[in-house]
């Protein structure tokens, strides 16, 4: 940087004085500038920051329980591990609980025949009646 336009010039004694008159009138505002931004951040905003983040972590999470062949490679070793884990720690709750989603699917699946014979037969009803 030469030296005909310094980076910070020297001022006389008045420019000092005006120059600290300008930065004490602006403290109180920057002051109360900042107690608005910071009071917004902390009510409005922090509960988001850290529900998005649980909620990015939960999901990656999940992804990687859901997703045996994929994921991230770096990822997979642990996944595989939490994995282990879990079925070896909780294996007779997890068939338990399979079949026991297996048998509420299997409900689930025979109400929907049922309904879509009933649907068929209505059907069937009104076309003879049309004919």
């Amino acid at each position: 940087m030469s030296d005909e336009y310094p980076l910070y010039p020297e001022l006389t004694e008045q420019g000092k004085e005006e120059a600290q008159r300008v930065m004490d009138s602006f403290k109180p505002k920057l002051r109360k500038l900042l107690d608005e931004v910071l009071g917004d951040l902390y009510t409005d905003v922090s509960y988001y920051v850290e529900s998005d983040h649980w909620t990015n972590y939960r999901n990656a999470l999940m992804d990687g329980f859901k997703d045996y062949g994929g994921g991230k490679p770096n990822h997979e070793h642990d996944y595989k591990e939490l994995r282990r884990a879990i079925y070896q720690n909780h294996k007779d709750e997890i068939l338990a609980d399979l079949n026991q989603d297996l048998a509420e699917e299997n409900e689930r699946l025979k109400a929907q025949i049922e309904q879509l014979q009933q649907s068929l037969s209505e059907a069937q009803r009104n076309a003879v009646r049309v004919l």
